[in-house]
Formats: structure tokens, sequence, C-alpha cells
């Protein structure tokens, strides 16, 4: 079985903006909310029914993806996580991480 999880890093000259994000999320077909979690936060090995995409707006989110490997998403990065997709994720930074996830719809 193939997971094509797969990364955006951030190339903007700019640090990302929240409402833009959202508007590109949207404009794809995903259901959009924020959420955060503080410094040092853990959510063990899990997997959602729908494909989705964790948006980072500020911190940095580690993400350790079943079979695929372990990634540390920093702010403007983006994955894209198909339904199904094992995975746990850990705050590593010192500051809350911030961020948009878009279920497909």
């Amino acid at each position: 079985m193939q997971n094509n999880y797969r990364i955006e890093r951030w190339s903007g000259l700019q640090a990302p903006n929240s409402a833009m994000l959202r508007h590109i999320l949207v404009s794809e077909g995903y259901r959009v909310f924020q959420w955060s979690d503080l410094p040092e936060a853990v959510y063990v090995n899990h997997k959602h029914g729908e494909d989705q995409s964790h948006w980072i707006i500020s911190g940095a989110l580690e993400l350790t993806v079943e079979r695929v490997g372990t990634f540390v998403l920093e702010a403007g990065d983006r994955d894209f996580m198909p339904a199904n997709t094992y995975h746990s994720a850990r705050v590593v930074s010192e500051e809350p991480v911030i961020y948009l996830v878009g279920e497909k719809i």
C-alpha cells in the first residue's frame, strides 16, 4: 500500500497570513478550522476518516506518519494527509503551535 502523504515547505518572503491560507484551503474544497496546541502537547498514533491538510501559522509541529517518516512543520509549511493514515504529533516549539486543519468535504 502506497501512502501519498506529502509536504509543501513555505517559500513566501513574508510570514504566512491565516486569512489567505484559509481562503486557499476553502477554494480547494476543505472545511477549515483553526487549532492551537501548547508546547509539549502530544497526540498518540491515530487516523482520520477524511483527507486532511494541516497548515502551520506559527510554532512547530512534529508529525510521525506511519510507514513514511517523521517531519517537522514550521510556519507556512503544509501537509497533505490521505484519509486513514496513521500518524502521531507533538509540539516541538517553545511557543504554542497555531495551525489550520482542512478536512476534505
